[in-house]
């Protein structure tokens, strides 16, 4: 049997209310009220695709050993890198083996399923070998318009194999075609859309029925055997003529999570199904259609080894972990669309020298220290020799993976000169549950939420984009534990 294993979803800590967006805007376009319900999730400033699907990918992987992957997939239509795999970033952050399959998927929306369907083959090719596909968005729509206000960002991550599966696959049915709703070009910064009627009344309003139908027929079912149906589509009007179209219950609409994140391009499908997952019981069958250039349904039986799977950090912690963004102009410098002024300290060169990061490339992306065999002594980064004076041993040491240890704040600083678009920069000295110490950044929070001696976990960032290069450098930040953890 192969099916999902695990699943997570990852929603940003930040929020921007829409109707924040259309008191700076609507003089502009008076039409996006009509999309001003609700919140949009709003990535970080050292926030991105990749960094989400890391977020994603390791809650996944929790209780699971990353080293027993065969295959990373990543789906995304907003990576950093066109030339220099993508999925190789995430799985190394994932602290998977070298030895493995990495694919990155991209040009539709569409990718997140594609994504999960190429690893649900590949585990059924390989004898149920684990594999994960992370899919993860940051699309931006212009300032004033439609694509502003329903875009939000987040990622999900849906582990595939043959044992402890907790939702068997079943089957799937495509449509492909190039309709043209949604466009951007190589070189293009920002989402085009083709006229709304299009997209609303020949794009969703019609190919998802289609691809509900193909599959109904495919595999002789009907759609009362399922317990939800999971399709995104952010025009509310639209929504409710497909569920009348394809005679879909009340209780059978996922929630689509538009109120509390927006539409979150590549990883929506995943995220709704995550969402869905948390409330399954065993017997449920679950229906999720992705939609862009076409249609991909996937049908999903849940096990009784759901009921084992609960404690987990769920898609609602994520959406309930939040912060009001207050300020257009704040999302609108992050996201580099506002130029700022950030003094003579931000033009420092950012070269990066890629021969010293292939050197340690499994201390930056895997944050990869080392353990000595002789005393148990561990450090960061990893090490020849022994840093115990009482040992000394040389050549003796174990990698050990440290992004998934506690850490503890030794001290920390706020930086009102150093260059950034989030001041003040906070940083400072973090020691590893188990030995070793780093000076980090802290991300997620705000200086009074430190303190020394407390908690902190590791979460895989930006640390700097090199704009002369278009380069984006990435490393390992420190975030506070809050007194009450999320599930899980």
């Amino acid at each position: 049997m192969i099916g999902i294993c695990s699943y997570a979803g990852y929603v940003p800590r930040y929020r921007l209310n829409r109707m924040t967006i259309f008191s700076a805007m609507g003089w502009f376009n008076p039409a996006i009220i009509m999309n001003a319900a609700g919140d949009k999730a709003v990535a970080n400033y050292d926030e991105d695709a990749v960094t989400m699907a890391v977020e994603a990918g390791l809650r996944c992987l929790r209780g699971f050993n990353p080293q027993e992957l065969g295959a990373v997939y990543f789906a995304s239509t907003t990576a950093p890198f066109k030339e220099r795999q993508n999925a190789n970033l995430v799985a190394g952050a994932l602290a998977a083996e070298e030895e493995i399959r990495t694919v990155d998927c991209a040009g539709s929306v569409k990718s997140g399923t594609a994504a999960l369907l190429a690893a649900l083959e590949y585990s059924a090719a390989e004898n149920g070998k684990q594999a994960i596909a992370c899919a993860a968005d940051c699309r931006m729509g212009k300032v004033g318009s439609v694509q502003e206000m329903v875009f939000g960002d987040g990622g999900a991550a849906m582990l595939v194999g043959g044992d402890q599966v907790i939702a068997a696959y079943k089957g799937s049915y495509s449509l492909s075609c190039d309709f043209v709703d949604h466009l951007r070009g190589a070189n293009s910064k920002y989402d085009r859309q083709w006229e709304e009627r299009w997209i609303r009344d020949l794009g969703y309003d019609q190919m998802i029925p289609k691809v509900v139908a193909g599959l109904l027929n495919k595999y002789d079912l009907q759609l009362s055997d399922f317990s939800k149906v999971i399709y995104p589509c952010y025009y509310g009007g639209a929504r409710k003529n497909i569920n009348r179209k394809i005679g879909l219950n009340p209780d059978q609409i996922q929630d689509e999570l538009m109120m509390d994140a927006g539409d979150t391009g590549s990883a929506h499908p995943l995220l709704m199904l995550a969402k869905a997952l948390e409330a399954a019981v065993p017997g449920d069958r679950l229906l999720v259609v992705s939609y862009g250039n076409g249609c991909d349904a996937l049908i999903f039986e849940v096990t009784e080894a759901i009921v084992a799977y609960r404690d987990r950090v769920r898609v609602t912690d994520s959406i309930n972990n939040q912060l009001e963004l207050d300020s257009l102009y704040k999302y609108l410098a992050w996201r580099d669309m506002l130029p700022l002024e950030i003094g003579m300290r931000g033009e420092e060169e950012r070269l990066t020298r890629w021969s010293l990061v292939w050197r340690s490339r499994r201390a930056i992306l895997s944050l990869q220290g080392s353990r000595c065999l002789a005393c148990a002594t561990q450090q960061y980064p990893p090490q020849r020799v022994c840093v115990n004076p009482d040992c000394g041993a040389v050549d003796q040491m174990a990698p050990v993976t440290l992004s998934t240890q506690k850490g503890k704040i030794v001290s920390f600083t706020s930086d009102l000169l150093a260059a950034s678009i989030n001041p003040p920069a906070i940083y400072g000295n973090v020691d590893f549950e188990n030995g070793g110490r780093c000076m980090m950044d802290f991300t997620d929070c705000v200086l009074d939420d430190l303190q020394v001696g407390m908690e902190v976990r590791f979460t895989f960032r930006i640390k700097y984009y090199d704009s002369k290069r278009d380069t984006t450098f990435y490393f390992w930040k420190a975030v506070p534990v809050k007194e009450v953890p999320v599930n899980g």
